[in-house]
């Protein structure tokens, strides 16, 4: 497990206890299913339903004799129950309850996730809104390119979080599904109607069609919901850590009062949160490459996946709500300086307007090749001297002859990048 990485609401969904308190929920759901369908007395499901539970010190003391974990169970579970045990896991094989009850981890995982994902959104909608309208300069390479804003920035991430949410729905359509077929999925002990009734009382969709397992790329896409979803808030992470330069200083993660940096520089506000979350997001891929290795199988199962899956499942989810809570808090309490953005925006002298001019030109009749010779050289000449690219462009004929004044001071208009903003913000919003 992963440690401190953890959060309690996840922790508790993967913890033994719920995941053995998962599988007695199939053991009495077959029960109940067969009792329904007069295959066993309805009196014995009482007294199981009654009587059934579990310590985990005494499983696990079987378990170090039998070195099986389901039978481990099932023999602690009839400790008791009594004798109507005989009917608990009556034609089943272990996967039938492995893999029903993982499904059930799974799509509680799954719920959490998604709601801390809304609360996430939330916080960056309400960010988005405060700075709609505050300008800062576009980077492309790293480059100043155009303005824009950093509400902008941030609607662009709402847009991108909505996919997630998205990827987390088809993830859970594809894990709630449950399989009570038996040992090489034929339904050579139970009915197919079993399962359907069993899966029903558990919230599940059985499968259509199963070996002795639920086919693992069910798995895969569960790690894959999830490790883009971690990727997308790396992103977001590492565009925090970039703002929070010294030399840009635009955007800073919270930094609590008696908050340390460094052991050696007392001057020190690090982006360590965003860092962690950039850190965290290599494990949450690393794990989809395992679940893709689970795949493919040999012939109606082996046993290569579970000794993975007890790893990569609950440290996946676990790492991916903590990610989430870190960056929700980030979002939440982050520090923005509007000022430094212009300041920054500004420190190109002029130069993101460049753009402006060479369409502007254009309009007016000159050739592309032309036209983008001549505003370059001025921007190359601005790069060089350092001077205001609005006064060298004053002092380019091919421009001045082409532009009035007024139509060269209207290229270098703000206002002229930034009117689409409520549209943008419509249609994200909306």
């Amino acid at each position: 497990m992963i440690g401190r990485y953890t959060t309690p609401e996840m922790g508790r969904i993967w913890d033994e206890d719920h995941k053995m308190r998962c599988w007695l929920k199939v053991e009495i759901a077959v029960c109940e299913a067969l009792a329904a369908a007069g295959k066993i007395p309805a009196k014995a499901v009482g007294t199981i339903k009654a009587k059934a539970g579990f310590e985990r010190a005494r499983v696990e003391e079987i378990e170090a004799e039998v070195r099986h974990d389901v039978i481990a169970f099932l023999t602690a579970v009839g400790e008791k129950v009594g004798p109507d045990s005989r009917y608990i896991h009556l034609g089943m094989t272990s996967s039938d309850m492995l893999d029903t009850a993982t499904a059930l981890q799974m799509v509680e995982s799954l719920d959490l996730i998604d709601a801390s994902l809304s609360r996430l959104r939330a916080a960056v909608r309400s960010r988005a809104g405060e700075f709609r309208d505050t300008p800062m300069i576009g980077r492309t390479h790293g480059v100043h390119a155009e303005p824009t804003t950093f509400g902008l920035k941030l609607a662009v991430w709402y847009d991108e979080l909505g996919r997630a949410e998205m990827r987390l729905e088809a993830a859970r359509k594809a894990a709630a599904v449950g399989k009570i077929s038996g040992a090489v999925g034929t339904f050579a002990h139970l009915d197919p109607g079993i399962e359907a009734d069993a899966c029903a009382r558990l919230g599940l969709t059985p499968a259509r069609i199963s070996t002795q397992i639920l086919q693992r790329d069910r798995h895969a896409e569960f790690l894959y919901a999830l490790a883009s979803l971690g990727a997308s808030l790396e992103k977001f992470a590492l565009e925090v850590r970039h703002l929070q330069r010294t030399e840009v200083r635009e955007v800073e993660e919270p930094f609590g009062s008696g908050q340390k940096g460094s052991s050696a520089m007392p001057h020190k506000r690090n982006p360590v949160v965003c860092e962690q979350i950039c850190g965290l997001a290599r494990l949450l891929r690393s794990n989809l490459v395992a679940g893709m290795e689970n795949v493919a199988l040999w012939h109606e199962r082996d046993i290569s996946h579970s000794s993975v899956e007890r790893v990569i499942l609950p440290d996946t989810a676990i790492l991916a709500h903590y990610m989430l809570g870190k960056f929700t808090r980030v979002v939440e309490g982050m520090h923005v300086y509007p000022e430094r953005m212009m300041q920054n925006l500004q420190g190109s002298n002029g130069l993101v307007f460049s753009g402006t001019l060479l369409l502007m030109l254009t309009e007016k009749g000159l050739s592309r090749e032309l036209a983008y010779a001549a505003v370059q050289e001025a921007a190359m000449a601005c790069w060089k001297t350092g001077r205001p690219f609005r006064e060298i462009v004053g002092e380019t004929p091919r421009i001045t002859g082409t532009l009035s004044a007024g139509e060269i001071e209207e290229a270098f208009d703000l206002k002229r990048h930034l009117r689409h903003v409520d549209a943008l913000f419509s249609r994200v919003f909306a």
